[in-house]
């Protein structure tokens, strides 16, 4: 690749910025025309039928109906049909969102989910893929909520010459095999440490050197509730508990401010203490504090603090566990008072199983080690995702040209 010059003496200024001189600033209405399957209606689906049908809720993913192989040969031969290779994009819901269409067997609802049927001449599928990533759809009525036939017709973009959209996409696909092989992994990833958490916190599987049986107590056997109230005022960071990241400072979280001025009736928790939502455990929401000397919580948080036979971090993982919240969920249906959510007293009589402390510090070490591997590949693949967004910024206005 080779960079423009800076007086941009072969580069033409247009509504998109400066272009090289031989793109042309196109619209895609002028390469192609819009494609869309006929209607089906809700008395022609079955969950029984052969051939998929995607609605918007489920473009991309799973499909929640079906149709007959009759229906999708009788409807293929008379109306349009996407090509293997070509772009669907989504026309409302999710705005703008994009699948490669594989070829395969499957019906797509009506004008909700669209396609461009283009002049191969003037423009390739692959980098149209790339374009629909850059392209900013415009509406004289202000925020899109649908992306109608004349604002997708009317949508700008570069169009440099076929051999250099070609070369584009080559350059731009190593990005993309890059970012999805790294998403592979973070799911395989993800579902080794779902496996180990299963069998680790259960003692279906043990670590090496320990055979000690564990012990079966209830929370309040090793913990205790603890209500200290901001009565004096203290300027102190509120924490907000979410259900993947524990407790957070709520400002950091939201970005503003979703608490009152008077914190006087909020709850102090100090370091190395619990909290969870009283109102929305079912949801995961419980956190430990190991960030401030001492913070504050919403009087509808309950605190508490474990004794020395237990292993924070471990516990902090149980109480985290999928099994676990599936506890807190059959407790909150089964109450009398479903409004009070999960107070101490019903909580502190879930049973834990607890090893002996070095082993609840081995297991957590081992836990905390999994999940830094999937952090580190999380990290590569942001890091990646920001290479290509640069790479398409540079390649898809001509800043950077290619050599052919």
């Amino acid at each position: 690749m080779s960079k423009t010059n800076e007086h941009k003496q072969s580069y033409k200024n247009t509504l998109l910025g400066w272009l090289p001189e031989e793109w042309k600033l196109a619209k895609l209405g002028d390469v192609g025309r819009i494609r869309m399957c006929k209607r089906i209606f809700n008395h022609e689906t079955s969950e029984n039928g052969e051939i998929p049908f995607f609605k918007i809720g489920t473009f991309g993913k799973e499909p929640d109906a079906y149709i007959s192989k009759e229906l999708y040969e009788k409807y293929r031969s008379k109306y349009s049909f996407p090509k293997k290779g070509q772009i669907l994009i989504s026309a409302a819901g999710t705005l703008g969102k994009t699948v490669i269409y594989d070829g395969s067997p499957a019906y797509f609802q009506d004008s909700n989910i669209v396609w461009l049927d283009t002049d191969e001449t003037q423009l390739t599928n692959e980098y149209l893929y790339y374009v629909y990533e850059i392209i900013k759809y415009d509406s004289e009525g202000g925020t899109i909520q649908r992306l109608y036939n004349d604002i997708i017709n009317n949508a700008k973009f570069p169009q440099p010459p076929l051999h250099e959209q070609r070369r584009i996409t080559t350059i731009l696909s190593t990005w993309d095999e890059a970012i999805n092989k790294t998403r592979q992994i973070i799911a395989q990833l993800q579902q080794r440490n779902k496996g180990l958490v299963q069998e680790l916190l259960t003692s279906k599987k043990r670590l090496k050197g320990f055979e000690d049986e564990w012990k079966k107590l209830q929370i309040h056997e090793i913990a205790k509730e603890v209500v200290v109230r901001n009565k004096i005022g203290k300027d102190l960071t509120v924490l907000s508990c979410t259900k993947y990241d524990g407790l957070v400072p709520s400002l950091e979280y939201f970005g503003r401010r979703v608490f009152g001025s008077d914190t006087s009736t909020y709850k102090v928790v100090p370091q190395h203490h619990f909290a969870y939502a009283t109102n929305h455990i079912e949801e995961g929401s419980i956190g430990y504090q190991d960030r401030f000397e001492e913070a504050l919580i919403s009087p509808m948080y309950t605190v508490f603090k474990t004794n020395e036979k237990v292993y924070d971090d471990y516990l902090y993982k149980l109480l985290k566990s999928h099994q676990y919240i599936h506890e807190y969920c059959k407790r909150m249906e089964g109450s009398i008072d479903r409004r009070g959510g999960l107070r101490w007293d019903e909580f502190s009589k879930i049973i834990v199983h607890l090893p002996e402390l070095e082993e609840q510090k081995a297991i957590a070490s081992l836990l905390t080690k999994a999940n830094e591997e999937v952090k580190l590949y999380e990290q590569k693949l942001a890091a990646l995702q920001q290479q290509k967004k640069g790479l398409m910024q540079k390649l898809l206005t001509g800043e950077v040209r290619v050599k052919i």
